[in-house]
């Protein structure tokens, strides 16, 4: 039967059939004859398709654009809110200012800008007047002008030869040096990419030996595990404490062989009072938790620090751990890192990444953790596996106390008293190790009044330490890369060449010539290499691949913050040994909640415990008296910048330069935006 259907079926016998079910009757008819019947209703009904398709396209378009419209209009909405208030970053209320910035510093600052602005618009009134003439700026020369009468053409010639003789080769040879410092800053960044990609090739990775104190090891008694210190210096940061100390507490380590000291330097009482009763809470618990309080609180963290340290039980322990008020730790995190101490008595700290609640909270968390993402991945790692060294981030980490002591303790003479104690470590001959596989959730800033704060703490202080250390670095027994590491790349590149060069090259140089275009920056300056520098610094964060954009155009934006931190931090102007603390939301997932409620269910007997409900409750009302206090500001040096640019942008239009022309125009809305603080947080 198989054989002879398949004969059939080669040989084209046999009539197919189409069976119609037409109620209330049905028949069988040749497939041929309905093809024949059904082709004009089939095209009809295509047609009805295809007409369905487009308008379904056509409403999804009508909605992408009504959204878009709506955002813009929100936008314009909040600006416009923002110019009615009239508040700006140069308002004398209690910050206002980035810690280490004094007002007459950014009001020179600003005034300069403002010149250049002014400046800028008087060249392109007096450029498009000489388009007008039929003057093509690029191709006349100068005697050509000289020969036409009349006063704006003998001034505009005085001028162009003004440009051609001196203006243009000095800012030529500016703009090639910035170029020179951004090929190998961008060099460097390969390098360490190649470091990190190398790293994961091999599967290299720190690890601990096994059967070391601390290991998890559960037949291991209390006499296994060594004596550790926990830390957790907080000042006025009572959105975050009651989850801090509570993950910290819940560490998985025998409770005899660890002791929590909160270094609380709150000036305001009702913060106080709050965080002793939630160490009281934990001590009832069982937890070996003290509070210690100071009076005077000179030196700020390093003086918090320095204080503790002092404490006659420190010698005791063997090991300090510190956390910043808003980190979460896991309760495997001491077992995870304070093994890789033992057998490696050169070891001085073990090094933590951070991971963050709220990465995805705005845009500005989102280019935030591109950066940081980056810095951990490749930065930390990388020094970390090729070198033994790198900057100690403040928090997350475990020292040896020992290390500590031999390095002089905590200074107080910088803002950045972490990057402090750990240059001073390695001078000393102290190795780090940096783990990449042990995260600890923290926040990030959410407003860009706090981000631009931190940034500039973050960049002024390098600058500060730089003076103070570099006759100790040549001195030092290290060998001379380890110098050379320290001086060139540690510090000069990474902390005073970058933000140099980005705001110098894409905020004054690039504007300029459009003004002064007998000077010329190449398009795969303006374009190229940073949109591939860009791209680097976003692999390590693959899910953020969308903004890549908008981190470029930040990041220069950001430059202007930098630049002014730096030459604050150089030259010791204004406040520079300020500490401002960074503005915190307390933001966790409902996961860390429950995990509070189910620890501190267990609590009930001796006393009441919050459930999930209260603590929610809890958590909004703090945030709702922080956005009480907050508000959204005008900042004037990058909306005077963005005019700039803008302007600029309007200049390279009679040049006909496109990759410029769309640099400097989006590059000018990229600080409008910020200008107009409406790239952060949003205070209504």
């Amino acid at each position: 039967m198989a054989q002879w259907w398949g004969r059939e079926a080669r040989g084209g016998g046999g009539t197919s059939v189409v069976v119609k079910m037409e109620s209330p009757d049905w028949a069988v008819v040749p497939r041929s004859e309905a093809a024949a019947a059904g082709g004009k209703a089939g095209r009809g009904k295509n047609a009805r398709q295809i007409t369905w398709v487009l308008l379904l396209k056509a409403h999804r378009a009508a909605g992408k654009l009504t959204g878009a419209a709506s955002a813009a209009l929100s936008v314009a909405a909040a600006a416009r809110r923002r110019v009615a208030a009239g508040r700006t970053d140069g308002d004398d209320d209690a910050g206002a200012a980035p810690p280490g910035e004094s007002p007459a510093l950014r009001t020179r600052f600003y005034g300069c800008l403002r010149g250049f602005l002014l400046l800028s618009v008087l060249l392109l009134a007096v450029d498009v007047a000489a388009h007008l003439q039929g003057w093509r700026h690029l191709a006349v020369d100068v005697p050509d002008l000289l020969a036409v009468e009349g006063l704006f053409a003998a001034g505009y010639a005085s001028w162009v030869r003004i440009r051609l003789e001196y203006l243009a080769p000095a800012l030529q040879f500016l703009a090639n040096a910035c170029v020179v410092l951004f090929l190998i800053q961008s060099a460097d960044r390969l390098i360490l990419c190649l470091g990190c990609l190398w790293i994961k090739l091999r599967g290299i990775k720190p690890v601990a030996k096994a059967g070391g104190k601390g290991s998890d090891d559960v037949e291991a008694g209390a006499g296994e595990f060594p004596m550790v210190l926990v830390q957790i210096p907080m000042c006025n940061e009572k959105e975050v404490y009651q989850q801090s100390i509570g993950a910290v507490c819940s560490l998985d380590w025998p409770r005899s062989n660890f002791l929590v000291q909160v270094l609380d330097d709150s000036d305001d009482a009702a913060t106080s009072a709050l965080i002793k009763e939630e160490v009281e809470k934990w001590q009832r618990e069982g937890v070996r938790i003290l509070y210690r309080h100071r009076v005077i609180r000179d030196g700020y963290k390093a003086g918090n620090l320095k204080s503790a340290m002092n404490c006659s039980y420190v010698k005791d322990y063997e090991f300090v751990v510190i956390f910043d008020a808003d980190f979460q730790p896991q309760p495997d995190f001491l077992k995870r890192t304070v093994p890789h101490f033992k057998g490696n008595e050169d070891v001085g700290l073990v090094q933590a990444r951070w991971s963050f609640v709220n990465k995805d909270e705005n845009l500005l968390t989102r280019l935030q953790n591109i950066n940081l993402c980056f810095h951990f991945e490749v930065e930390q790692q990388v020094n970390g596996i090729f070198l033994n060294f790198f900057g100690f981030n403040g928090t997350a980490g475990v020292w040896r106390i020992k290390a500590l002591e031999d390095s002089g303790g905590w200074m107080e003479r910088t803002t950045v008293e972490d990057m402090d104690i750990a240059v001073r470590a390695h001078l000393k001959g102290w190795k780090f190790l940096f783990l990449n596989d042990v995260e600890c959730q923290c926040e990030l800033p959410e407003s860009y009044e706090a981000y631009r704060k931190q940034q500039h703490r973050w960049h002024s202080g390098p600058m500060q330490l730089f003076r103070l250390c570099f006759v100790d670095i040549i001195k030092s027994k290290i060998g001379f890369w380890k110098k050379f590491n320290l001086i060139f790349l540690f510090f000069l590149l990474r902390k005073l060449i970058l933000p140099f060069y980005s705001f110098t090259l894409f905020c004054i140089i690039l504007p300029m010539t459009m003004f002064i275009p007998e000077a010329e920056l190449p398009a795969w300056v303006v374009c190229y290499i940073p949109a591939t520098m860009s791209l680097l610094n976003i692999l390590p964060a693959p899910k953020s691949f969308p903004f890549i954009v908008p981190y470029l155009l930040f990041e220069n934006t950001m430059s202007v913050t930098k630049f002014n931190a730096m030459i604050s931090g150089l030259f010791q102007l204004g406040s520079a040994y300020e500490w401002v603390v960074t503005k915190k939301s307390g933001r966790s997932s409902e996961g860390d909640l429950v995990a509070l409620v189910e620890k501190q269910s267990k609590q009930q007997r001796v006393g009441s415990a919050p459930n999930l409900d209260s603590l929610t409750k809890e958590s909004s009302n703090i945030k709702k008296d922080l956005r009480k206090k907050k508000h959204n500001r005008i900042y004037r040096k990058e909306l005077a910048l963005s005019f700039l640019l803008l302007t600029a942008a309007a200049r390279s239009l009679l040049s006909v330069q496109g990759i410029h022309f769309y640099f400097l125009l989006f590059q000018g809305v990229s600080f409008l935006v910020v200008g107009l603080d409406l790239i952060g947080e949003q205070v209504e």
